[in-house]
């Protein structure tokens, strides 16, 4: 049901901006308006949230490890999985970061009820494709810098021609397009076809993939399909970067679908699952070294204590010291 309600929704907010476009001629709304929005939204809830996460209290080192900490000289430690420095935690936090070393060391559990055996089995087809999924919308983001800027710079040149080396149609297919959409397919029939994820999955999850693939499949129609004037879009983006809003003219419904599409996934960013980017880099449990035998942390939310010697405790409560006939050290 989770998954019927998510595609609906998402079908229905590119259905609004069809409407709005091709019959209400709301252009400037949908094209300069709501994406303006959408960025102040992002902005203001990133800097909210992250700032958030940096304000927790973390009054213990809390690493999670699964490797052999530093301790005796000849026994050899795991820098990476127990990191006994800043040097170790900065290369785990990176290897979480750019290659998903959790997720490549993952297995699930399977039960064989024939023989009563468990058995722990490896998960390398969902590494993949998570790697091809973020990888390839960081590749896609990174070429559509060419837009922000009236000079497009050589990286970007260099990056679109690595990206269409196989010169497949016209235009040509960059194969982090192909890569994007196949990951993204592969992770929302995993969660539909698996019995165990799909009683686990919630509407959000759905959604977030659903709006990932439809800002794919529009940008895809609007690029093969449809062939907008790149010139014009140009134009818009760069009015936008200087605070100069202009629609664009002339580049058809397609374009405002995938604009309106991204603006929402904007503006749901800071919200949502979506933000786990940061997390990896504030996560505590991920940044610490793990450092406990060596070095005595002290809790710093602890408030000061005030004590007291017992000769004062005694003048507190000498009268039912006396009383109980306990015996004095001070007569």
């Amino acid at each position: 049901m989770g998954a019927v309600i998510s595609l609906v929704a998402v079908a229905g907010l590119a259905l609004a901006a069809m409407i709005a476009v091709g019959v209400g001629g709301l252009h400037f709304l949908v094209g300069v308006v709501v994406p303006g929005g959408a960025f102040v939204v992002c902005v203001v809830g990133l800097v909210c949230r992250v700032t958030s996460w940096g304000r927790s209290a973390v009054p213990f080192r809390v690493p999670t490890t699964c490797g052999q900490q530093r301790s005796l000289a000849f026994i050899r430690h795991d820098e990476l999985d127990n990191p006994s420095g800043a040097l170790g935690a900065i290369g785990r936090v990176a290897g979480e970061a750019l290659l998903f070393r959790s997720l490549f060391r993952n297995h699930r559990v399977e039960l064989d009820r024939g023989r009563e055996k468990v058995s722990y089995v490896a998960s390398k087809y969902l590494w993949a494709a998570a790697m091809a999924f973020h990888w390839s919308m960081l590749v896609i983001l990174l070429r559509h810098f060419r837009f922000f800027v009236d000079r497009v710079p050589a990286w970007v040149e260099l990056l679109q021609r690595w990206d269409g080396f196989f010169a497949v149609g016209l235009p040509v297919v960059y194969l982090t397009t192909v890569l994007f959409i196949g990951a993204g397919l592969f992770l929302l029939l995993r969660r539909l076809l698996d019995p165990k994820l799909r009683a686990i999955s919630l509407p959000a999850d759905y959604f977030a993939l659903y709006l990932l693939l439809g800002i794919a499949a529009s940008g895809v129609l609007m690029r093969h399909v449809e062939k907008v004037d790149v010139v014009q879009v140009k134009a818009a983006i760069v009015g936008w970067a200087s605070l100069e809003a202009v629609p664009p003219v002339g580049v058809g419904v397609w374009y405002f679908v995938h604009v309106f599409l991204v603006s929402v996934l904007l503006a749901y960013l800071p919200f949502s699952k979506l933000l786990h980017a940061p997390g990896v880099f504030l996560s505590p449990t991920r940044n610490l070294a793990n450092s406990n035998r060596r070095v005595r942390h002290v809790n710093p939310s602890n408030p000061p204590l005030e004590g007291r010697s017992y000769a004062e405790w005694e003048g507190e409560f000498r009268d039912r010291l006396l009383a109980a006939g306990l015996p004095l050290d001070r007569e």
